[in-house]
């Protein structure tokens, strides 16, 4: 929401700096994001208000005049130039006039450019200054023709105090619907400053027919159209907008169109309230030359309307349409008719101001990708108290500056009016919220400044407050409390400490494990990632986790936003591979993470099964790369069983991990493992399935992927650990290499090597695997290092010796192992 302070100071004093203004109403909860400052580069002393003393031909040019201008100064100029809209022969336009070295925008530029005017000849005629458009100015982009000044402009005065203007920039909160027009502006700003309130009911002056059975109003779905008025204003002519309201208008960011449009956006602006003209004329000949008859109803299912942009759009049974006897005029609240928008031959309106369901109206405009100043005001809730004085205000509007006459009254249905609302509130409430004590008087001139009305129940002596109708954000105490602490100043209120002894701190282990669990991975140079948790059934089938045929139960959304968002995720791989997709296309190394939730159906219960997991996905070199680098080694199916590795030991889950090949989806047969922990299934990981990473789009590389139970994980993680002192006695190293069949796996040789070694036995790691010339065919020898030491004495050769022979024994009777010779 942009805020003109010029505009703003025609409903309220603004006794602030600007700047001061914006820190007040951000502190209030009215976000000024930054202030625009239109006329703080046009130096005093070189830019002024003008006015055309004579316009002749230029010698030596058909398309230049000479303009002679006076701006204040002891004797005018005459400058040479082009615009069309100074016409030979004429004078007396008040106009915008630089004179030699102002700093302007060059209007002849593409792009923002600045440049000092300096004296110069243009066809043998010198010209020391210039009229100026409104890109020169840095208005706006139109260098279609000069800027033409109202006549109460005052000739001589620096441009930037009579043009120049502050505008703020709101950034508004959905609960601040009421802040979208300038009174609402001007509202908080009385009530932050303690300055009266310049409003009044805009009346309009009605001399024509009364307006009674010239249009009827029916509405036949009150439920999503609560209010619908209307008037009456003939004789009207299509034409420019005056220079003070276009200037508002583009400084709001709204384009000027004609005289009978910008009516509609200035009122919307300034009330808050969208309005709607209709040309009057084609809904008679519509209803065949009777008076017509506007009907607001649900759409039928596939009812079609050709909108103002000329787009045919398709409705659905939920959405809500203006029509007349014959059929759509206007999407109600989101976009007028083709067939009956005012023009240039428009000479009577019905000007439609109307309340809609907010809700409704901002279903309607997502589904027709029709966003628009209107909808975005009626999709955050207006009261239906709004539409008198806003159509009155335009009706005089456009009685002024168009020309019409107004039927006297308004055609109004209001079928279901809305109470008043009314809440209770003590002093007791107040200081309990806020902790520091407030007197009736104080509570009374804070909510009565922010036109709150309030009266004094008589029984219990408690402030009986009724809610003016455009704050709809207001429903309790607690809303009231909170309007005393803005006007009173948030600042203002005193820091207290509890009275009370804090309550005991409980630790979530799960969300402290969760944590711990992201910096381990972090610490592996993975980074996280968030995905979506909805997603389509046909994106989850890519990773042919399921046979073809098979059905998969799904949480399926009752209202999906879309098609590509229709069921909750069953896994977070597709989520990973799509993330990774996205990041390959701009680098070719990728190490991502999530944590997540997915959502499993469970038979014969409401509510799925919630379960937590994690997915790692890595592919790429194994390092980034610097200048100094030269190796290019990809990152292998190792790399991810360290990272693994790695996150369990930081986890003290270091004994009983077993990792066995598994020939599972989506992986590549042969390169992947099952990871258990204790005897409990983790997940797995491994290299993915060519066909998988095709399906996704993934590049021509190995791509690494891990997808583990994380609540499964959390439960397996010890409460407690214990420290175990350093050795203060030395160890003894022993390599031990065996030949078992080719099947036997490595784990399998391991546990067996570390239960008959006990408690001498400190550590064990595989360091060669070997298959060649002196192994057997069907066989492969394993070595591995040992390291056995005693926490009380130095081990002797020959304690050493009988644990490594159980050790052999226990090898070849369980595992039919044999000890591989030098």
């Amino acid at each position: 929401m942009k805020v003109p302070v010029s505009w703003l100071r025609e409903y309220v004093d603004v006794t602030l700096p600007v700047d001061e203004l914006a820190e007040l109403l951000t502190i209030a909860g009215l976000e000024v994001s930054r202030v625009e400052r239109i006329g703080e580069e046009w130096l005093r002393d070189k830019v002024f208000v003008g006015q055309i003393l004579e316009i002749r031909r230029h010698p030596d040019a058909d398309r230049l005049v000479l303009a002679t201008v006076e701006y204040g100064s002891a004797a005018p100029l005459t400058v040479v130039t082009g615009a069309p809209n100074l016409p030979v022969g004429t004078s007396g336009q008040k106009v915008a006039f630089a004179t030699i070295g102002a700093r302007l925008i060059d209007g002849y530029s593409e792009e923002l450019r600045y440049k000092t005017l300096k004296p110069t000849k243009i066809r043998g005629i010198r010209s020391e200054g210039m009229v100026l458009s409104e890109k020169e100015l840095g208005l706006s982009d139109d260098h279609s023709g000069i800027i033409i000044l109202d006549d109460d402009a005052p000739v001589g005065m620096p441009l930037a105090d009579w043009l120049g203007d502050a505008v703020l920039h709101l950034d508004l909160t959905p609960n601040l619907a009421r802040c979208f027009g300038i009174i609402g502006v001007a509202r908080e700003v009385a009530a932050l400053t303690d300055q009266p309130l310049r409003l009044t009911d805009p009346q309009m002056v009605a001399t024509d027919a009364p307006i009674s059975g010239q249009v009827g109003i029916v509405i036949e779905d009150p439920d999503l159209c609560s209010r619908y008025s209307a008037t009456l204003i003939r004789g009207v002519s299509t034409g420019p907008s005056p220079q003070w309201m276009r200037r508002r208008l583009l400084q709001c960011g709204v384009r000027s169109i004609n005289n009978l449009v910008d009516i509609t956006n200035y009122v919307m602006l300034e009330w808050n309230q969208p309005l709607h003209a209709f040309d009057y004329d084609k809904l008679v000949a519509r209803a065949d030359g009777q008076a017509p008859t506007i009907i607001v109803r649900r759409a039928q299912p596939g009812e079609k309307i050709v909108t103002l942009d000329d787009v045919e759009r398709t409705l659905d049974e939920d959405m809500l349409l203006i029509t007349d006897t014959a059929g759509p005029i206007a999407v109600a609240g989101v976009m007028g008719g083709a067939d009956t928008e005012i023009d240039d031959q428009t000479q009577n309106i019905l000007l439609e101001s109307a309340n809609f369901n907010f809700i409704n109206i901002r279903r309607t405009a997502k589904l027709l990708k029709l966003p628009s100043e209107a909808s975005r005001r009626f999709g955050k809730g207006l009261h239906p108290s709004s539409t008198l004085p806003a159509v009155r205000r335009a009706s005089q509007l456009m009685a002024e500056w168009g020309g019409g006459t107004i039927a006297q009254g308004e055609a109004d249905n209001y079928p279901r009016p809305v109470p008043a609302v009314t809440i209770n509130l003590t002093t007791r409430e107040v200081q309990r919220l806020l902790g520091m004590d407030f007197s009736e008087a104080q509570i009374r001139a804070y909510l009565e400044r922010l036109q709150f009305r309030v009266e004094t129940d008589a029984t219990d002596r408690s402030l009986v407050v009724t809610v003016p109708d455009h704050r709809l954000d207001v429903a309790g105490p607690a809303d009231l409390v909170e309007e005393i602490a803005r006007v009173h100043g948030y600042g203002r209120i005193p820091l207290t400490l509890m009275s009370d002894t804090l309550p005991p701190q409980h630790s979530n282990r799960e969300l402290v494990l969760e944590e711990q669990i992201r910096n381990i991975l972090v610490g592996c140079g993975l980074q996280e990632m968030i995905s979506y948790a909805l997603t389509s059934p046909q994106r989850e089938e890519a990773l042919a986790l399921h046979e073809p045929d098979e059905d998969v139960p799904y949480v399926r959304l009752a209202n999906p936003i879309s098609s590509e968002r229709t069921v909750m995720r069953r896994t977070l791989m597709a989520g990973a591979l799509d993330t990774l997709q996205s990041n390959l296309r701009f680098r070719d190394r990728a190490f991502l993470f999530e944590i997540g939730r997915v959502y499993l159906p469970q038979t014969n219960q409401r509510l799925p099964l919630e379960e937590r997991r994690l997915v790692v996905v890595i592919t790429g070199t194994r390092h980034e790369q610097g200048w100094m680098d030269t190796d290019e080694d990809g990152v292998s199916f190792y790399d991810l069983k360290g990272m693994i590795e790695t996150l369990l030991q930081h986890l003290k889950l270091e004994t009983g991990v077993e990792f066995r090949p598994q020939r599972a989806r989506p992986f590549h047969p042969g390169r992947s493992a099952q990871l258990s922990v204790g005897g409990e299934a983790l997940g797995a990981f491994g290299e993915l399935h060519p066909l998988v990473r095709q399906a996704f789009d993934l590049p021509d590389q190995p791509v690494f992927l891990a997808d583990l139970n994380l609540d499964k994980l959390q439960r397996l993680v010890p409460e407690a650990f214990y420290l175990e002192p350093v050795p203060r006695f030395p160890a003894v190293e022993q390599d031990l290499a065996v030949v078992v069949a080719e099947g036997v796996p490595a784990q399998e040789v391991e546990d067996t090597i570390r239960a008959a070694g006990g408690r001498l036995l400190a550590n064990i790691s595989l360091f060669d695997i070997y298959r060649g010339e002196q192994i057997p065919p069907g066989k492969k020898s394993l070595a591995f290092s040992l390291r056995y030491q005693a926490a009380d004495r130095t081990l002797t050769d020959r304690e050493v010796a009988k644990v490594q022979a159980r050790i052999v024994r226990r090898l070849q009777s369980a595992l039919g192992a044999e000890l591989r010779g030098a």
